[in-house]
C-alpha cells in the first residue's frame, strides 16, 4: 500500500458529507474536532518510557551518540532501530522490559539526536563500529550480559556486531523483520518508496497523524513518542521534514544486507529471528543462500 499524501489528511470538523437539510435541522451540528485531533496525535515525552537520556562521547573522535536507558538490573537489552527512525522506536518495549532487564536504545549515526563527523556515512562497517564503540564507552572491557536486538537496518547492524565477536559477554541476538533475500529484492523500490512519503508537515502532530494513516506505523502511542525524533524544522520552508536523508545514502544500502544470512549463521550466540510471516523467510531459489528453515536458531512469526 502506497503512503497517503499529506493533503489527504483533512480535519474532521463540521457536518458529515451528504447530510440533507432536514436532518441537519433536527440534529445539532457536531462541534469542530480540530483540538481533539491535535490532542490525539500530540507528542509523548521519552521520560514516560525510559529512565534516562545520555550523551555518549566516543573518545578520540567528534562523535556523540544519544542513548536512552531504562531499568537498573538484569542483562542489557541493547536495541538498534531501523533506517529513518530513532532509539525511541523501542520506547513501548522498554516500558514493558525494564522491570526485569536494563534496556539501552541508541540513536544510530545520522539519526535522532546523535551527532558525528559524517552523519551521511551509513556504511555497514561504520554503523557496526559505532555500536561497538558505544558499548565499550558505556561498559568498558567487562560489560554485563548483553542481548543485541535490531530491527530492519538495525537488525543487519546487530548481526554484523555479533559476527565480529568483539563484544565480551554477548549472550543473545534478536533480529526483527529483516532477511537477506527479501531485503535485497526490495532495494530497487526504495527510492520510489521514500519519494512517495509525505515530505513536509505543518506540525509535529500532522507528521504523527500521517505516520498512522498513511505511513508504516499502527500503534498511536509508539508514533507519538518516536516520530518527533525523526523530524527537523526547516526554517526556509516553514515546516517539518525528515531528519535522516535516507535517499542520499543509497550507495550503502546493498552493504547492509548482502551476505547477511551467512553472517547470521556465524554468530556464536543464541539467536531469534522475528518476522511478520513465514513468507519472508529466505530460500535457495530466492537468494542462493542456505535455506533459513534449517538455521540453528529460533524462528517466530507474528
Amino acid at each position: 500500500m502506497e503512503p497517503a499524501p499529506l493533503s489527504s489528511l483533512q480535519e474532521e470538523e463540521g457536518e458529515p458529507a451528504g447530510e440533507d437539510s432536514s436532518s441537519a435541522a433536527a440534529v445539532p451540528p457536531r462541534p469542530a474536532t480540530h483540538s481533539h485531533s491535535l490532542h490525539k496525535y500530540a507528542p509523548l515525552d521519552w521520560s514516560d518510557y525510559f529512565d534516562e537520556e545520555r550523551r555518549v562521547a566516543i573518545p578520540g573522535t567528534d562523535d556523540v551518540f544519544n542513548v536512552y536507558t531504562a531499568g537498573s538490573e538484569g542483562p542489557v537489552v541493547f536495541c538498534l532501530h531501523g533506517g529513518g527512525y530513532s532509539g525511541l522506536s523501542f520506547a513501548l518495549a522498554a516500558s514493558r522490559l525494564k522491570d526485569k532487564t536494563r534496556v539501552v536504545a541508541m540513536d544510530l549515526r545520522g539519526h535522532g539526536k546523535s551527532t558525528t563527523s559524517d552523519d551521511l556515512d551509513l556504511s555497514i562497517d561504520t554503523l557496526t563500529n559505532d555500536v561497538i564503540a558505544v558499548i565499550r564507552t558505556m561498559y568498558g572491557e567487562s560489560p554485563p550480559a548483553i542481548i543485541l536486538v535490531g530491527h530492519s537496518m538495525g537488525g543487519s547492524v546487530a548481526v554484523h556486531v555479533a559476527a565480529k565477536k568483539e563484544i565480551r559477554n554477548l549472550h543473545g541476538l534478536v533480529v526483527i523483520d529483516v532477511v537477506e533475500g527479501t531485503a535485497m529484492a526490495s532495494l530497487v523500490h526504495m527510492q520510489k518508496i521514500l519519494a512517495n512519503r509525505a515530505q513536509h508537515f505543518p506540525s509535529i502532530e500532522k507528521a504523527i497523524e500521517w505516520s498512522i494513516k498513511g505511513g508504516p506505523l499502527r500503534n498511536i502511542d509508539s508514533a507519538r513518542v518516536s516520530i518527533p525524533s525523526t523530524l527537523k524544522y526547516n526554517e526556509s520552508q516553514g515546516c517539518y521534514t525528515y531528519h535522516a536523508p535516507l535517499e542520499e545514502t543509497e550507495k550503502y544500502w546493498k552493504g547492509w544486507y548482502e551476505g547477511l544470512s551467512d553472517k547470521f549463521l556465524s554468530c556464536p550466540v543464541q539467536k531469534i529471528l522475528l518476522l511478520a510471516g513465514t513468507d519472508r523467510l529466505d530460500r535457495a531459489d530466492k537468494c542462493g543462500a542456505k535455506d533459513i528453515n534449517n538455521f540453528p536458531c529460533n524462528q517466530l512469526s507474528v
